[in-house]
């Protein structure tokens, strides 16, 4: 998360007059509110083949895959963002105050950065956590092409991992991502 956009605090319903005229998205954390950094090539490219593959696998069931333009709201602790990537399956459900956020996510996935890796693992996914209906946080490193998975168990998370020449399995939408195809570069040299 980057600095605050300004120190005077914002109400929710301020912070989407914002967004709605803004260029750049902006995250919220009890009225606070951060400026989104611009991603990299990789990152996009990493998010791209993370909902090209969930895309592909949920193609047939009652499940939508959502960029990151889809806004989340965690209403228990007052935070909207901006995840990667978003899963939702059954019937989409939105904030009480925010009719364009989804609180019902099933999995979401960050793509991690240098910037935002301390985040992402920690306070934004202690956020995350506060959804009851996420089942499994996903994030995805572009140092390292490694996957893991946070799933829920009860009250608990367990970490799984994959890498190359395995898959991963998001128990929640029954899909297995393969390691390889997520971090495949048709654009590097030797794999045309």
């Amino acid at each position: 998360m980057s600095q605050p956009r300004s120190r005077s605090r914002l109400t929710y319903a301020q912070y989407l007059e914002l967004e709605r005229s803004s260029e750049t998205k902006h995250e919220y954390l009890r009225g606070e509110v951060f400026a989104m950094a611009g991603g990299t090539p990789e990152h996009s490219r990493l998010a791209a083949n993370v909902i090209g593959e969930l895309r592909a696998a949920l193609r047939g069931r009652p499940c939508a895959v959502f960029t990151s333009d889809a806004r989340v709201r965690i209403e228990e602790t007052d935070r909207a963002t901006y995840p990667d990537v978003t899963v939702v399956c059954g019937r989409l459900e939105s904030a009480a105050d925010d009719p364009d956020a989804i609180t019902n996510p099933v999995v979401i996935v960050e793509i991690l950065s240098d910037a935002t890796e301390a985040d992402d693992r920690g306070e934004k996914f202690a956020h995350y956590r506060r959804l009851a209906s996420l089942r499994e946080y996903v994030p995805v490193s572009q140092r390292a092409r490694r996957l893991e998975v946070y799933r829920r168990r009860d009250e608990r998370w367990l970490l799984d991992e994959a890498g190359l020449g395995q898959t991963l399995r998001l128990e929640s939408v029954d899909v297995a991502l393969s390691v390889d195809e997520v971090y495949r570069d048709p654009l590097a040299l030797g794999e045309r």
